[in-house]
């Protein structure tokens, strides 16, 4: 009997830990990239970012390391935000954290629509959407803004993430 258990046990174990995985896997191909982005947000401040995405703890964790501006001015650049990705069984959603060098955090829920990534999070008052549209396997398509029932409702950013391979 208590060898059923401990079969059943580890059988359940890396079912879960598969289901992780392959949740996580629309981040496959953000991996092994560093991804730059330039434009200007809607009120004409500057937007520039970098983003290193990589799997941790045997590929249940995407973790995301950006570097962006680090002042209110918009003068000063360098590491930003540090984030996890995270698929939760329980919800049978993905969950993601951000924390900021201004020692904020925004977290909120990823959504997959084909190669498309979604993510929303509330913001003050309003909840808003960071859309990643997949062009091909180095080029995304990225908007910011309001996004509801399918459409955008207002864009507060538009711009392009290309993709460079990091060296090893």
């Amino acid at each position: 009997m208590k060898t059923i258990q401990i079969l059943l046990l580890f059988t359940l174990v890396s079912h879960l830990s598969w289901s992780q995985k392959s949740e996580l896997s629309v981040f496959k191909n953000l991996t092994d990239k560093v991804w730059q982005a330039e434009g200007n947000w809607g009120d004409g401040s500057k937007f520039k970012q970098e983003i290193v995405f990589t799997f941790d703890l045997d590929s249940t964790i995407v973790i995301t390391k950006s570097k962006g501006f680090t002042n209110k001015e918009r003068t000063e650049y360098g590491s930003r935000n540090h984030g996890i990705r995270k698929y939760d069984v329980a919800t049978k959603t993905i969950k993601f954290w951000e924390f900021d060098v201004f020692g904020g955090l925004t977290k909120g829920e990823v959504t997959i629509d084909g190669k498309n990534i979604l993510y929303q999070y509330q913001y003050g008052e309003s909840v808003v959407t960071d859309m990643w549209i997949y062009v091909d396997d180095n080029t995304y398509n990225f908007k910011v803004g309001s996004y509801a029932d399918g459409k955008w409702k207002q864009v507060y950013l538009e711009t392009q993430f290309k993709a460079v391979n990091l060296e090893h």
